[in-house]
C-alpha cells in the first residue's frame, strides 16, 4: 500500500499540547519536539521504572505528564496502519497477521499480540519476519512449487540485522537457520555519519555540537 507518495510509514509516535501524531507527521516534528517523540533505541525521551520493573515512557500530552507502556506506543502505530489499510481497501480491517523479528522472545511476542489487541485488531497469528518475506517471495515467483528451493533472507533494519535460511517445497516454508546482530542496523551507520560530520564541523569551525540534541537530530535527518 502506498500512502501519498510514501511506501513506508516511520514507527514514530509524538505528543504535543493538542494532539497525538503517528508516522510521517511525528517524524517531521522530531527536531522541534524531541523529548515527546518516541522512536528508536537511542531515545531522547524519558523512561522510568513502572510497576513490576516495567519500563514506562514519559511524555507531555495535552498539558499533562502521561506514562505509556511500550506495547501501548506500538498499538498507536498499529492503529495508524489499520487506518491506512482501511482507506486503501475501502472496508473495515478487523483481523491481522503481525510479523516480528525471528529472535523475539515469547514475552516480546505476547507484548506484540497485546499491542494488536489494544489497536482493536484480532491477531490471527504472530510470524517471523523472514518467514513472511519468504512467503511473499514464494507466492510472487512460484518458488518451490515444482522443486525444492533454498532462500536466504537478508534483513538489515533500522536497529538490527537478521539473516535467515529457509526452504520452500510444495508450498511448505521451513526455517532452517537464523542468525544476526541485535545491536547493528541502519541507525548505527547513521550515527557514525553524524559523529564524523560533528567532528569535521568542530575541526573546521571550532564549535562542538555533540551536546546539542537538536543540532544532532537535524544532522541525523539530513
Amino acid at each position: 500500500m502506498v500512502l501519498g507518495s510514501f511506501r513506508t510509514t516511520p514507527s514514530y509516535v509524538a505528543f504535543n499540547d493538542t494532539e497525538r501524531l503517528v508516522g510521517d507527521a511525528a517524524f517531521n516534528q522530531v527536531i522541534k519536539n524531541p523529548i515527546n517523540s518516541v522512536f528508536g533505541r537511542l531515545w531522547p525521551f524519558k523512561v522510568i521504572e513502572g510497576v513490576d520493573d516495567k519500563p514506562m515512557i514519559v511524555v507531555s500530552h495535552e498539558g499533562q505528564e502521561r506514562q505509556f507502556a511500550a506495547e501501548e506506543i506500538s498499538s498507536m502505530v498499529l492503529v495508524k496502519m489499520r487506518e491506512i489499510a482501511e482507506e486503501f481497501l475501502n472496508s473495515t480491517a478487523k483481523n491481522a497477521v503481525i510479523t516480528v523479528p525471528a529472535y523475539f522472545s515469547d514475552s516480546q511476542r505476547q507484548a506484540t499480540r497485546n499491542a494488536g489487541e489494544f489497536a482493536g485488531l484480532k491477531v490471527m497469528r504472530i510470524i517471523n519476519e523472514p518467514t513472511a518475506a519468504a512467503i511473499a517471495y514464494g507466492l510472487q515467483n512460484k518458488a518451490g512449487w515444482y522443486s525444492k528451493r533454498y532462500v536466504m533472507i537478508f534483513d538489515l533494519g533500522g536497529g538490527t540485522l537478521d539473516v535467515s535460511l529457509l526452504t520452500i517445497s510444495s508450498g511448505v516454508f521451513e526455517l532452517k537457520a537464523t542468525a544476526g546482530d541485535t545491536h547493528l542496523g541502519g541507525e548505527d551507520f547513521d550515527n557514525r555519519m553524524v559523529d564524523f560530520c560533528a567532528a569535521e564541523f568542530k575541526r573546521k569551525h571550532d564549535l562542538d555540537v555533540s551536546g546539542n540534541s537538536r543540532a544532532l537530530r537535524r544532522l541525523r535527518n539530513a
